[in-house]
């Protein structure tokens, strides 16, 4: 049989079918054998059988294949395709064994059966390995994956079963692999065109949500409004925001309000605005102590039926009980019992405050969250929103699963600190049968050098006046980096470059910061300014003082749609003396904007302008400032603020006190004249001074008492832009 190289493969399908019964076991095969040039899918509404697949390849004489599974198999056969099928004898066997129970299984019913068959001999195939049948990707893979109703694509309800950690590793490995996550894409963009837009495509770094149907993704913020959101927060929020954008679905912020001691109103006024400067708009805004008397019903059912129980163990020995794996003397105790000391600890009496309610799991198990955790406490502290109607609240560990599974929360996305407590969340959820199932997803959370994130150790450097605030620009808080310069845009692709990975790394702010300046490159104007203290004035002989001249130039000099600004020019200039060091008679240099300049005295310093003279030719390119009576008023006195970190250790290890390491040199001022342009930036707004760098405004020029302030934006670059050096180091 006449085999091409590569050619394109069409894909016949019945678009009425489900999802999960259109070819995306024949496209993920075709990509993974990487001899198909292209894949064109056809939608034909003739097609009868059962999985309505029909496919073709232009070069070859045996007509066409239906079924999506017969496809996969013949296209590995066509192309020879050993890597998926075995290499030798031995591993041709092994995989047919294992297709041969693939056939058989598929077989049974219902579908919730039949997963829970998959997923017993998944759990005892993957106990040692990744992958099922060799050690790499195979077929069989991919046939197991079909037989789950391919879960990196569909999440009905049914399909939901208990995984174990290795058979959730396996699918994870699986959803993450570019041709699964390619052909998932394909898919979803010629048969959802609705509800998944052709033109969407997965930032770089990212991966597909498993389980995730178009329009139906509902991810949730659950922030606690306890503090300041932070770059930490924003990494969950951006992710979040992102995922349900992509898929057309929702997000909802939810504020975790179950710990009236640490909760303030203007910690939940801050978080809303601080989601308005990431440009986060939820679907909807929710509480958890929306959930508090539903929660309360699911404590009181969970008390009747002796799966919970009320402790007043010291927190100490409850702590010691728990490591060393020995059961508290009132983990049996009875009902009527637990009912009593339950109230006893709602009536906010003193003498409940020593109970807590914890739930009766495995006080032997492997995972230290799964040994009876705590699920209710008392606290009679007034709530911000329910005043003291309630003196005991459910945990967080209990609540979340509880509320994710109320608001139909499809994916819980969150940081690996949380692992330990997935099974913990699961738990719950069948425990209390909950009819909606939430997916966890889990990234790493965001760690940067030379930075700390820790509400409690923020709050420190605010109480004691270290900083001015907790917007202060040396802050990782949200509106901190904003101050300091982020553009959103930026931290959004920085994030989403590190995409939802597991791995934790304690990121180079410098690596974000060169992020960051890609996109102030394209919409910075740009200006000129000059050290009020520190210059060098230079006299050009062949310019006239008597009349006021002015040249024009783009804000961006290769944008002429951000429009023009104007120069005064004349005999007498000012340039940053650092510029002027080792300059030489008859050396020519370049006044940036205005021209060529041929010097002719030392000292004093003087030059003659030279109109023809080659830009391209002299050696300094400088930046420069008119100074005379004539132009005074064309000038603008500038506040230029330099920021450095305020942790002076890159990574704070277990054990070291953060006090220790409190950088005291973090904030230096200069005074500059710069352009009388100037007068127009708006707070917030990015500008360029060239050859110093990026700075944003955080206040306007109001008159010379009451200078324009500029706060200098890192670059990423070891080298200060232009070589004009600040009081601080470069970053």
């Amino acid at each position: 049989m006449f085999k091409p190289k590569v050619q394109p493969l069409e894909l016949k399908y019945n678009p009425n079918l489900s999802l999960t019964k259109k070819p995306i076991l024949s496209i993920a095969t075709a990509l993974l054998l990487n001899e198909i040039t292209s894949i064109k899918l056809t939608p034909d509404p003739k097609l009868t059988f059962p999985t309505s697949i029909i496919f073709g390849l232009p070069n070859a004489n045996d007509g066409e294949m239906t079924g999506d599974i017969s496809i996969a198999l013949f296209l590995i056969k066509y192309y020879k395709g050993e890597s998926l099928s075995g290499c030798t004898v031995a591993e041709e066997v092994l995989v047919t064994q294992w297709m041969e129970y693939c056939m058989k299984v598929s077989s049974v019913e219902p579908v919730s059966r039949r997963q829970q068959v998959v997923m017993q001999t998944l759990e005892h195939a993957l106990a040692n390995q990744t992958f099922v049948a060799l050690n790499r990707l195979t077929i069989v893979d991919l046939l197991l994956l079909h037989l789950l109703d391919w879960p990196v694509l569909v999440n009905d309800g049914n399909s939901i079963v208990d995984e174990s950690n290795c058979v959730k590793r396996w699918k994870d490995t699986l959803s993450c692999h570019p041709c699964i996550q390619q052909a998932t894409q394909l898919l979803y963009q010629t048969c959802n065109k609705d509800a998944y837009p052709a033109s969407e495509k997965l930032l770089p770094g990212m991966s597909l949500l498993e389980g995730a149907i178009p329009g139906q993704v509902v991810t949730r913020f659950p922030p606690e409004p306890s503090g300041y959101l932070h770059v930490g927060h924003a990494k969950a929020v951006l992710l979040n925001n992102y995922y349900a954008r992509f898929y057309n679905g929702r997000l909802i912020v939810r504020m975790d309000d179950t710990n009236p001691s640490k909760e303030k109103q203007e910690y939940h006024d801050a978080i809303l605005h601080d989601l308005s400067l990431l440009n986060v708009i939820p679907d909807v805004t929710t509480y958890t102590s929306d959930y508090f008397e539903t929660m309360r019903g699911y404590a009181m059912t969970l008390l009747k039926k002796g799966l919970v129980y009320m402790d007043n163990t010291q927190q100490d020995e409850m702590q010691k009980e728990r490591m060393e794996r020995v059961e508290s003397k009132h983990r049996n105790q009875s009902v009527e019992d637990a009912l009593k000391y339950f109230t006893l600890m709602e009536s906010g009496k003193e003498e409940g405050k020593a109970w807590c309610c914890r739930a009766k799991i495995d006080m032997s198990s492997n995972n230290g969250t799964m040994r009876d955790p705590v699920i209710y406490r008392q606290n009679i502290l007034p709530h911000p929103r329910t005043g003291t109607r309630y003196k005991a609240y459910p945990t967080y560990d209990f609540a979340c699963p509880i509320v994710d599974s109320l608001e139909g929360v499809t994916h819980a996305l969150r940081t690996t600190e949380y692992n330990d407590r997935d099974e913990q969340y699961a738990y719950f959820q069948r425990l209390l049968q909950l009819q909606h199932r939430t997916r966890i997803h889990s990234f790493a959370r965001m760690n940067f050098q030379y930075t700390e994130l820790s509400k409690r150790k923020l709050a420190y450097f605010v109480d004691e006046g270290l900083v001015d605030g907790w917007d202060d620009p040396r802050f990782p808080t949200v509106r901190g980096v904003i101050r300091r310069g982020v553009h959103i845009p930026s931290l959004t692709r920085f994030i989403c470059s590190q995409g939802a990975s597991r791995r934790i790394t304690n990121m180079e702010w410098n690596k974000f910061w060169a992020e960051n300046k890609k996109d102030l490159d394209l919409f910075a104007k740009r200006y000129m300014a000059i050290d009020a203290v520190s210059h060098a004035d230079l006299t050009i002989e062949n310019v006239s003082s008597d009349v006021s001249s002015f040249i024009s130039t783009n804000y961006l000099p290769k944008d002429d749609s951000a429009g023009k600004r104007v120069i005064p020019i004349g005999p007498h200039v000012i340039l940053e003396s650092a510029d002027v060091e080792g300059i030489a008679i008859n050396e020519q240099i370049v006044l940036m904007r205005w021209g060529v300049f041929q010097i002719t005295s030392i000292s004093p310093l003087k030059a003659i302008h030279i109109p023809d003279g080659n830009v391209k030719t002299a050696k300094r390119k400088l930046s420069w400032m008119a100074k005379n009576d004539s132009t005074s008023c064309h000038q603008i006195s500038i506040s230029l603020t330099e920021f450095d970190n305020i942790i002076s250790k890159d990574k704070l290890e277990e054990g070291d006190d953060f006090k220790d390491y409190i950088n005291p040199n973090t904030m230096a001022a200069s005074k500059l004249v710069g352009d009388a342009s100037l007068k127009l930036v708006q707070q917030g707004e990015i500008i360029q001074l060239e050859r110093r760098g990026y700075f944003r405004c955080d206040r306007v020029y109001v008159s010379e008492n009451k200078p324009l302030m500029l706060f200098m934006i890192p670059d990423g670059k070891k080298k200060s832009m232009g070589g004009v050096v600040g009081k601080l180091a470069h970053h």
